[in-house]
């Protein structure tokens, strides 16, 4: 990679970061500003991207469960949304063309068709990258965001086939009927990796893999990578898989935005052009939230899955180059979809960052879109006989909960935002609920007045969540303790602000509970003092767990 490629995309991310925007709307203006002083990317840069979308659609598949696109929002919602933005869309350029605007008036009908198809897909990328940035894949609206988008690979695969002519091989079949066979085997190999290096290079074999044996058959090979990751999501190492590739699918990925800005030089009619496409932005988003809602999604749910799926995606370019291949468009076109799709970044990415102060505020008005009947989900939580309850069922909240349980008894209630692990937990005998903490409807939903809850206790990894719940907790007149885990210095301030009761220090605590084992399973320590840990009781009480004072 070219050493003024990464110092563009360092300092523009950086400057992105200091004025509250995600660093991707960086890399956009990186690729820019490299383009206007005359910088090229070529192939080196072109691969790297390919790479990085590789490995994103890989870790995508690591993460996805079949039976999610089973669900009616999201096959009939994908197939909705996409004829009807065809429709709308391609009317609307009719219209452009009719009034012999530039670009616009040399489109055949063909070409008017084409470019509507183009705009109605969204970013995979995009998606995903502001779902991690603020942790949140296993949440419900980013579940259903993702089975959209995988929605919409399959119909490009469709078109590439239809469009270029060539059908996938025979050995297409014959391919997917042996990774079924082969799926045991491949698990197997994983096992052996271990959880070093090794594990990472099988991930980055397996991508490879399945980009490569798609190709060779006439599919798609970035549908590929998505399929091989899917055979291992049922596998117990799949998250630590993912974890692994993290950096390196992060870094590629500054490769893909470096590219999509660094790709064209824009003229001041290619932009005017570029603007007037953004503009159908707003209507991609309220047609998903208005569909979305009718599969009886609550308002907030559909909310922040259209606004994830507003912005055109870089399948846009690929259908472009489709297009000036076989002359239903001029090549032109190409760069008007990169500015479009460039713009349609930018404009999404505080959006989406902000998205639940957004929906905090506009929520009386977006309810009354909601139907009647409520999903199951979504009805009145009772905590019934609980006086613990614990928010984030991760790792550090299961072992809470057992531990609360093994003290307290059958008293403690746990609540995930990700519907698999409430699952897991139920399957397992946990009383888990399902509910996010980051969202002002849930917490209009639990009724904790009248409730037997003492002590809230908020194992989340992300602090302004942790903040926010406080917040709705007092809102509510909850006068019992609330602690919360976190995993910084600086965390812990913050949440002391809010009203926390008792921070705990994971990093700094697991030192000190490891000396606390070891002592007390090995006797060493002579001048150990009898153990203060509570005894089995009936009430509940919290103590000072931030060691600091």
């Amino acid at each position: 990679m070219d050493p003024l490629w990464i110092i563009a995309a360092f300092v523009f991310g950086a400057a992105a970061g200091r004025v509250g925007l995600p660093p991707l709307v960086g890399y956009l203006a990186a690729g820019f500003a490299l383009n206007h002083f005359g910088v090229q990317g070529g192939e080196t840069l072109e691969n790297i991207a390919d790479a990085g979308v590789t490995l994103l659609l890989f870790t995508i598949g690591l993460k996805l469960k079949l039976k999610s696109l089973g669900r009616p929002e999201v096959w009939a919602g994908a197939t909705i949304h996409m004829l009807i933005t065809v429709a709308v869309l391609g009317a609307g350029i009719v219209g452009l063309a009719a009034a012999a605007l530039p670009y616009f008036r040399s489109l055949s009908l063909p070409g008017i068709l084409l470019v509507a198809f183009a705009l109605s897909f969204s970013s995979t990328v995009f998606a995903v990258k502001v779902f991690e940035a603020k942790n949140e894949m296993p949440a419900r609206h980013a579940a259903i965001a993702i089975g959209i988008l995988i929605m919409q690979d399959i119909v490009a695969v469709v078109f590439l086939a239809a469009s270029t002519g060539k059908m996938p091989s025979v050995w297409a079949l014959v391919l997917v009927a042996a990774l079924f066979v082969l799926r045991r085997l491949l698990e197997r190999f994983m096992d052996r990796c271990g959880h070093g290096e090794l594990l990472m290079l099988f991930g980055i074999v397996m991508a490879a893999a399945g980009y490569a044996s798609f190709e060779k058959v006439g599919l798609k090979g970035d549908l590929g990578a998505l399929v091989f990751g899917m055979l291992l999501a049922n596998h117990g190492k799949a998250s630590e898989l993912a974890e692994r590739l993290l950096s390196f699918k992060d870094l590629f990925l500054v490769g893909f935005f470096l590219n999509i800005g660094i790709s064209g030089t824009p003229t001041w009619t290619a932009l005017g052009t570029a603007l007037l496409l953004v503009v159908a932005m707003p209507f991609k988003a309220a047609l998903f939230f208005g569909i979305l809602t009718r599969f009886k999604l609550r308002s907030r749910t559909a909310m922040l899955t259209s606004l994830s799926l507003a912005n055109y995606s870089e399948f846009g370019l690929i259908v472009g180059s489709i297009g000036v291949a076989n002359g239903w468009i001029h090549g032109d076109w190409l760069m008007v979809v990169a500015i479009a799709l460039s713009f349609t970044f930018v404009l999404a990415a505080p959006l989406n960052a902000s998205a639940h102060t957004i929906y905090a505020r506009v929520a009386g008005r977006l309810k009354r879109f909601e139907t009647p009947v409520r999903l199951k989900e979504d009805e009145p939580i009772h905590p019934g006989k609980a006086e613990v309850g614990i928010i984030g069922m991760g790792g550090v909240g299961a072992a809470a909960y057992d531990e609360m349980t093994r003290r307290y008894g059958d008293v403690v209630m746990g609540m995930d935002f990700c519907m698999e692990t409430v699952k897991k937990h139920r399957a397992l005998g946990r009383n888990v609920i399902y509910g996010d903490a980051d969202d002002s409807d849930f917490w209009e939903r639990i009724e904790l007045a009248g409730s037997r809850i003492q002590v809230v206790m908020l194992a989340i990894p992300n602090p302004k969540t942790s903040k926010f719940a406080v917040g709705q907790l007092q809102h509510l007149g909850f006068q019992g303790k609330v602690a919360a885990s976190v995993r910084y210095e600086d965390e812990i301030e913050l949440l002391k602000e809010a009203g926390i009761d008792a921070a705990y220090n994971l990093y700094e605590e697991a030192g000190l509970g490891f000396a606390d084992h070891v002592c007390s399973h090995t006797g060493y320590c002579p001048l150990r003092q009898a153990d203060s840990s509570p005894s089995m009781q009936t009430g509940i009480g919290i103590d000072k767990i931030d060691r600091r004072g």
